[in-house]
C-alpha cells in the first residue's frame, strides 16, 4: 500500500525550520506532502497561530516517508 499524499497550503514550522541562508529555510515534514511550488504562500508555526510571514518554496524533496522543502522567506509579520 503506498503512502498517501497530502496537499498542503501553507507552511507549518513548529519551530524545526532550520537556516540555510539569510532568508532560506529548509524544513523536514513527516510524510509525502504536496505543496505549490514558486508561489507566496503563508508561514506559521503552528496550523492554529496567526501568520509569520510568507514565503516561496523554491524545492521540494520525497524520500524515506519524508518530504522536504526549501523556502525563501519573503515577508515577516512583526509578532507582538
Amino acid at each position: 500500500m503506498g503512502m498517501p499524499f497530502e496537499l498542503n497550503t501553507m507552511i507549518v514550522t513548529k519551530g524545526r525550520e532550520k537556516r540555510v541562508e539569510e532568508n532560506l529555510f529548509q524544513l523536514e515534514k513527516e510524510g509525502y506532502r504536496l505543496y505549490p511550488i514558486d508561489i507566496p504562500i503563508d508561514v506559521r508555526k503552528t496550523i492554529e497561530s496567526d501568520t509569520s510571514g510568507t514565503a516561496v518554496i523554491k524545492k521540494v524533496e520525497w524520500q524515506n516517508s519524508s518530504t522536504s522543502i526549501t523556502y525563501q522567506l519573503i515577508s515577516l509579520n512583526s509578532t507582538n
